[in-house]
């Protein structure tokens, strides 16, 4: 792992998991995600394994298991590649770098093992087995590859402290208008968020999944591990875009869901994009080597994974370049809320008016 830091806080995850302090199964979701904790007990990032994402294997929650058998015809997202939630998650956290955009927190692809996670009633026998073994004929013990628990494969996003959920902060700045220099602040890191799922199409974006952290003057600062992906300015009021695995399609959705943004219907989303945005942006997505390095880093990513599609990806990475392109055009409209199997969108629009990020005129509206 090249980044030092992040190393460090696995290597922590793991100090943890030895002395006992196991990871801890989030309840919400519809998969297998969880607490990752330091040897002190404190939580310092989710893990999300590859095998037990919604349509895994070994997803330990049974809805999903229940929709695929009574709704077949419902199962999964049609425009994503199934199991590839953790790659999706680390992508996203690879392109909110490579954009400067830093709302997404650091995600990484990790392999850990814990006692607490899911496993198959053959994997836990095959564990107990072989330290079985260990402890009565250590000579035969000894030459076994691994004693414990298979490591899983998934995403490792860092944990971030004293956010809530959008939908909770938008309510209360609705009846406490923000001062204007938070506004601003907070218009600012949704510009980034709105760049963000667009460019990676994310087709899970609700209110519930992006978080808001906010600090009266005085009240204190962020962590160290947030300021690590965190300006100082923007230090008062951050977002924190969570929960990336329902990204990067292979095609546009074109069934009966349209998987709309649903930050579109919001007030922000209706005021032009600042000049702060759209030089942060263009700066880079108008240069086609830029573009092309993000696919090659994303191409470096995915192939890790065992079931990696080579034509597929490229399907992917057609999708968020014609995303990229769309971005750069001087007369359109863009409708992105949803899509019909008739028409481009099906009950309203959300443009990038008069020229996206070119024109200062550059607004989503919703109407």
């Amino acid at each position: 792992m090249k980044d030092p830091e992040f190393a460090e806080i696995i290597q922590k995850a793991e100090q943890a998991i030895e002395n006992g302090v196991f990871p801890e199964r989030i309840s919400q979701g519809s998969s297998g995600s969880y607490f990752v904790k330091d040897p002190k007990g404190k939580i310092i990032g989710v893990f999300k394994p590859k095998s037990e994402e919604p349509y895994g294997h070994l997803n330990p929650k049974w809805t999903k298991y229940f929709h695929k058998v009574c709704c077949p015809c419902c199962f999964g997202r049609g425009c994503l590649i199934p199991n590839q939630g953790y790659l999706s998650e680390a992508a996203a956290s690879l392109v909110d770098q490579k954009l400067g955009l830093r709302i997404v927190p650091k995600t990484k692809v990790v392999n850990l093992a814990s006692e607490t996670f899911h496993y198959s009633a053959i994997d836990r026998a095959k564990s107990r087995g072989k330290k079985y073994a260990l402890e009565k004929v250590p000579k035969v013990g000894r030459r076994f590859h691994r004693v414990g628990l298979p490591p899983k494969v998934g995403s490792f996003q860092l944990f971030v402290e004293g956010y809530h959920e959008a939908d909770y902060w938008l309510r209360k700045f609705e009846a406490e208008p923000l001062p204007e220099n938070m506004r601003k602040q907070l218009q600012s890191q949704f510009e980034r968020l709105v760049v963000l799922d667009y460019v990676i199409r994310n087709t899970d974006r609700g209110n519930d999944n992006w978080l808001i952290k906010y600090e009266k003057p005085g009240d204190g600062a962020l962590t160290e591990k947030e300021s690590e992906w965190t300006d100082p300015k923007d230090s008062a009021i951050q977002i924190a875009a969570i929960d990336n695995g329902l990204a990067f399609p292979f095609k546009h959705p074109d069934e009966w869901r349209a998987y709309p943004f649903h930050w579109a219907w919001l007030p922000q989303a209706k005021v032009a994009f600042s000049q702060e945005t759209r030089d942060l942006v263009l700066s880079r997505i108008s240069d086609m080597n830029f573009v092309q390095d993000l696919c090659e880093d994303l191409y470096e990513m995915f192939k890790t994974d065992k079931g990696f599609d080579k034509t597929m990806f490229e399907k992917q990475m057609s999708v968020m370049r014609g995303q990229v392109s769309f971005m750069l055009r001087d007369d359109f409209t863009l409708c992105i809320l949803g899509y019909s199997r008739n028409s481009v969108f099906s009950h309203a629009s959300f443009s990038l008016n008069a020229g996206a990020l070119h024109n200062e005129k550059f607004t989503a509206n919703v109407y």
